[in-house]
């Protein structure tokens, strides 16, 4: 049963609340608003009915001493009053009562009246509490949807490098690079308007997925243990669209999506050069996207430090000299700027790398 608490120095008042209420609520009564204070600090009412016109404490002074007290701010107040002017109701209203009940009151309007108000309450924290409910599904479902999207991107990426044998962690690795150097941009405030848009766990996810066209191009080729030749390079270089044809797949079936868009951008991009000499469609400058001019550092650099049929691994020392050397050519040169001031930290992951992997 709820509880209410009625203060009113009117006797006739307190009585006629009194027999109004008590068959269907817990009710105090009150003469004073100090008396009132007293008893509030053991029970917390429901509801409170409170007389405006009244000596020493007066009904505006007590609404703002609850209003101040954080334990009972929410309480709801009901002004009881003989004062009908709209200046009254205003500065009430203002200081956060929810109702002015007129005097002398009739029990039927008193009653219908305070029904309505704990029904209010009752709605709100029934409303609260299914909006509380509510988003913890939705938050369990956005978290399963991501261990999802994680899974497929593992799975998908796995695929990817359990064809083509000599390239090992490179994936891994080169996710690593890349949240090198994104951060790296971030502390140089260099693409900034762009990085901004950025969301960071999305884009790493995504690029794992940069060589996924690689899934087209035969085991023959992928695995060759010469040098490849001309011929077998262009099929290579395939992997760049045959990726993003793929991701474009998943988009028609699945609907477009922030993660599909970058892992496309990735895919389709991180082969072009900064002089426009790169594939698959050989863009200059900055028309190559971003993500794809990041990328290209982290890729390239793995490969150098990487054995290949047609190279041995070169030292750290010797892969950050090849791509300083390209600066301006292959690459964006203000990203080779920002790689050059980190890249012992690419050192680092290498070594790391190479120490799980034995």
């Amino acid at each position: 049963m709820k509880t209410i608490f009625v203060v009113d120095d009117n006797t006739v008042n307190l009585v006629t609340a009194d027999d109004t209420l008590s068959c269907y609520y817990n009710v105090f009564t009150f003469a004073s608003a100090s008396s009132m204070f007293d008893f509030l600090s053991n029970t917390m009412p429901d509801l409170i009915l409170l007389d405006i016109m009244m000596p020493d404490i007066d009904g505006f002074e007590a609404l703002r001493q609850i209003k101040a007290d954080k334990r009972y701010a929410e309480i709801p107040v009901i002004f009881l009053t003989s004062k009908n002017d709209a200046a009254t109701e205003a500065l009430g209203f203002e200081m956060g009562v929810v109702d002015f009940i007129s005097k002398p009151f009739s029990k039927p309007v008193l009653l219908n009246r305070i029904k309505t108000h704990l029904h209010i309450e009752e709605i709100i924290t029934e409303r609260t509490a299914i909006i509380s409910e509510q988003t913890e599904i939705l938050r369990q479902r956005t978290e399963k949807l991501l261990r999802l999207q994680n899974s497929i991107v593992s799975v998908l990426a796995t695929m990817v490098e359990n064809r083509d044998r000599l390239t090992g962690k490179h994936v891994m690795r080169t996710t690593e690079y890349l949240k090198l150097l994104v951060n790296a941009l971030i502390e140089h405030g260099l693409y900034s308007d762009k990085i901004n848009k950025f969301n960071f766990d999305t884009i790493m996810a995504s690029s794992r997925l940069h060589d996924l066209g690689k899934i087209v191009v035969t085991d023959l080729i992928l695995n060759k243990p010469e040098e490849l030749t001309e011929n077998e390079f262009y099929i290579i270089k395939t992997h760049a669209i045959e990726g993003e044809k793929i991701i474009d797949e998943i988009i028609n079936e699945s609907g477009e999506d922030e993660f599909l868009l970058n892992a496309k951008i990735f895919a389709g991009s991180h082969h072009e050069w900064w002089d426009g000499t790169g594939y698959p469609r050989g863009l200059k400058g900055e028309d190559i996207p971003l993500l794809g001019r990041i990328l290209a550092i982290a890729d390239v650099y793995d490969a150098l430090m990487s054995d290949r049929p047609y190279k041995k691994a070169y030292t750290h020392e010797k892969a950050v000299e090849i791509i300083l050397e390209n600066k301006g050519k292959q690459f964006d040169p203000s990203i080779v700027d920002v790689f050059y001031e980190i890249n012992g930290l690419f050192a680092e992951v290498w070594k790391r790398q190479e120490y799980i992997m034995r």
